[in-house]
């Protein structure tokens, strides 16, 4: 299936951070910066200290984030951070 979006949800161990459809997402990976578009490959990364950057409409928000995971399926980008 193709997608046109994004579902990334953010969260922290205390709280939900963010949730929302976005165009992309940049993140830390251990192994370097990278971007999740619409489409991406599934996979699951490890993140270190860095700014996670997400396009919401014509707007770029940034997170800064010390260390995480991400899992990239389908649609959906779940981000789980201690900021």
């Amino acid at each position: 299936m193709k997608y046109d979006h994004l579902l990334l949800l953010i969260l922290t161990p205390e709280k939900e951070v963010f949730r929302g459809n976005v165009s992309s997402v940049t993140l830390p990976g251990s192994k370097g910066r990278f971007q999740v578009l619409p489409n991406h490959a599934p996979l699951i990364s490890s993140l270190q200290e860095g700014d996670v950057v997400y396009v919401v409409g014509d707007a770029e928000q940034t997170i800064h984030v010390r260390t995480g995971f991400v899992e990239v399926n389908g649609e959906n980008v779940n981000v789980c951070v201690e900021l």
